[in-house]
């Protein structure tokens, strides 16, 4: 039967299998739920990370003289 949602399916060892069953039943939610949310999270500060280099690339070759002043570049 198709779920909504696309499943994954991983191994892990004994300890981190009972540290995921010990965090989902502090917060009273699933092991599936808890692992989604590792995953955004780590997804998340992959993207900041990305975003942050790239920012930095970008000031490196940044040049106030040939930059556009605000105005000019809105009218």
């Amino acid at each position: 039967m198709p779920h909504k949602n696309p499943r994954v399916s991983a191994v892990v060892d004994k300890a981190l299998m009972k540290w995921l069953r010990t965090k989902a039943d502090d917060q009273g939610i699933s092991v599936s739920l808890i692992v989604r949310d590792i995953l955004m999270r780590v997804r998340a500060e992959e993207e900041e990370r990305y975003w942050a280099a790239a920012g930095e690339e970008r000031l490196e070759s940044f040049s106030y003289g040939q930059a556009v002043e605000h105005e000019d570049a809105w009218s």
